[in-house]
Order: C-alpha cells, then sequence, then structure tokens
C-alpha cells in the first residue's frame, strides 16, 4: 500500500501558513491567490492550528463576525490531526472519513513538511487504479 510520502512526492513542496495574529480577512486572501482550502497557523516552526474553508463558514458567516477583524486565533482548529511520511494512504483516508476533516499536516522529524487534502488522495488513488487497469490490459493482451 502506498504512502503519505508518495503522494508528498508530488506535490510542490512549499507550505503555505499565517500566523495567529493574521486577519481571517488576510488569510482568506492568501487562500484565494494560491487556490487554495486551508492554511497552516505557524508561530514559528511550531504547528498552532489549521484554518479551512470551512472554519470561515462555520466559525465567521453563520456567527456574525467580521472576517477584517476577527484573528485567526479565534477561529482556527487548534492541535489538528497530522501524520507521518510513512502514514498509509488508507488510513490517511479513514482518519479523514472519521474525523470529518479534509486535510492532514504532514509533519517528519518534528516538523511540518507540508499538507495532504482529500484530494490529494483521490487522484493518488485514481491514478493507482489506472496503473492497476493498465497492467491488466498488458497482460490480458500478451
Amino acid at each position: 500500500m502506498k504512502t503519505v510520502h508518495s503522494i508528498m512526492e508530488k506535490k510542490p513542496k512549499v507550505v503555505f501558513s499565517v500566523t495567529a495574529s493574521t486577519s481571517v480577512y488576510e488569510a482568506l486572501q492568501l487562500m484565494m491567490d494560491k487556490n487554495i482550502s486551508a492554511l497552516l497557523i505557524m508561530e514559528g516552526s511550531e504547528l498552532q492550528g489549521i484554518f479551512t474553508e470551512r472554519d470561515y463558514a462555520r466559525k465567521i458567516i453563520l456567527q456574525g463576525k467580521a472576517s477584517k477583524t476577527t484573528a485567526i486565533e479565534e477561529v482556527m482548529t487548534k492541535n489538528p490531526i497530522v501524520v507521518g511520511p510513512s502514514e498509509q494512504v488508507d488510513r490517511c483516508m479513514q482518519i479523514m472519513t472519521d474525523m470529518h476533516i479534509r486535510h492532514l499536516p504532514v509533519f517528519e522529524n518534528d516538523r511540518v513538511t507540508g499538507m495532504i487534502s482529500i484530494g490529494d488522495i483521490l487522484k493518488h488513488l485514481i491514478e493507482d487504479q489506472k496503473d492497476t487497469i493498465d497492467h491488466l490490459k498488458n497482460y490480458i493482451q500478451s
């Protein structure tokens, strides 16, 4: 079975993050600019939390808060579940399903090295299935 490492190899080596004092508006602007749906909240090299589009919808819009005056620390998800590069892809999918989350920060040697999303996992599984189908076609044809 494939691991998080195999997904991370195919992703850019950049981690988008903001600090806890960043306004929700600034975080949303960065998310829009980078076409991403989640940001890590970092203080130096320490992971403080994660902020997602879902957090925005549930903790800003539905509670009548203003994104320009609300700091990320007020609405971020603290202590997010993290995985390592050796974690099995199936296990990550199970975690995401059970916990109703779509993003998992990746930790290696006590530091954040990236983040995987449910979209990354689905893309990986589809590629894996395509490889299996191609292998079976070649086997049958030979």
